[in-house]
């Protein structure tokens, strides 16, 4: 380790990575270090090197920032911004019940610093593939950035042909649950969808526990997709003659809280075709978000939105920041 940083607590560990809380010696200000153990014949995990290539060219305010990297013989450290907290973590501490629901309020600023990061990722030709509430991080400030990028990948035209083995397996979209290896940005937009329907009940609206239960549970909802309702849909992979079949629920009654506008929005993120989920930019520009959207602030400064983010309850904060991060910093 580089005597720069002085190690602090572990943060948490896993086959790919040890992160820990760290301090910068010089400026006394707190980073994420995430130490990879290198194997003497295997090198590099590609996993890390996708991350650093990618996190080398995403900057941006929603997207956590990788400030250095430090590569010794046998050890590779990579030295983040610290967050306070991942989503997941911020729902159990702030949640307005039992189940972790967040104030209409803090779910559209959420939400919208969720957009503009994807936004930025999208225009940059990459995808994140692995959205979920565990992944994205916020400081104690209300800003929310996107972590964890090491299933992301750049994507050409035309369509590169992609793993199906993306996404936790409850914000996967139905496409790619399917078999489908040609896919793009929007796979990245149903996940946002569910992470929004997450924030305003405080569980996951499909939560599968394996392929073919994920479809059931979104088929339950969102209605069994057929060649009328999917054209082409009977030509996926995985498709079944015999799926169950399910009319659309109305998602009012699963989400009772939501209000109209952000419903609609839902909705068109929740489009189980890929080609009709609105794109980032389109979801940005939705009517929900009418009082933040400004032309020069889609890239620009968050602050105007932070605000609007409920930092009460501080009490357990102290207490389960060291929880954060698990999977936000990718073991």
């Amino acid at each position: 380790m580089s005597s720069q940083f002085q190690q602090l607590e572990k943060l948490g560990e896993g086959t790919y990575a040890t992160v820990y809380k760290g301090k910068n010696r010089t400026l006394g200000t707190y980073v994420a270090l995430k130490e990879i153990n290198l194997d003497s014949e295997e090198g590099t995990p590609s996993t890390a090197i996708r991350e650093i290539s990618l996190m080398k060219e995403l900057k941006h305010e929603n997207i956590v920032t990788l400030y250095d990297v430090i590569h010794t013989e046998n050890k590779l450290t990579l030295v983040f911004e610290y967050m306070d907290n991942d989503l997941k973590r911020y729902m159990d501490i702030h949640g307005y019940n039992s189940s972790g629901a967040l104030d209409p309020r803090t779910v559209k600023s959420f939400m919208y610093q969720l957009l503009r990061g994807i936004l930025f990722c999208h225009d940059n030709r990459v995808l994140h593939r692995d959205l979920k509430p565990q992944n994205l991080l916020i400081n104690s400030k209300g800003v929310l950035k996107l972590g964890d990028f090491g299933l992301a990948r750049a994507f050409g035209i035309p369509v590169n042909t992609f793993s199906n083995e993306v996404v936790t397996l409850w914000y996967r979209a139905p496409d790619v649950l399917l078999g489908s290896r040609n896919y793009s940005t929007s796979i990245d937009m149903w996940s946002a969808g569910c992470i929004l329907a997450e924030m305003f009940t405080g569980k996951p609206l499909f939560s599968g526990s394996s392929n073919d239960d994920q479809l059931l549970k979104i088929f339950r909802i969102m209605g069994t997709p057929n060649e009328r309702t999917w054209p082409g849909v009977s030509g996926y992979p995985n498709y079944k003659s015999n799926f169950a079949l399910f009319i659309p629920q109305d998602l009012r009654v699963l989400i009772p809280n939501i209000d109209n506008e952000a419903l609609d929005l839902l909705q068109g993120l929740l489009q189980m075709r890929p080609d009709t989920r609105l794109s980032a930019r389109q979801a940005l520009h939705h009517p929900w978000f009418d009082e933040y959207n400004n032309p020069q602030k889609i890239y620009g400064e968050p602050s105007h939105i932070q605000q609007h983010v409920d930092l009460t309850n501080q009490s357990n904060t102290s207490s389960n920041n060291n929880i954060m991060a698990q999977q936000g910093y990718n073991y």
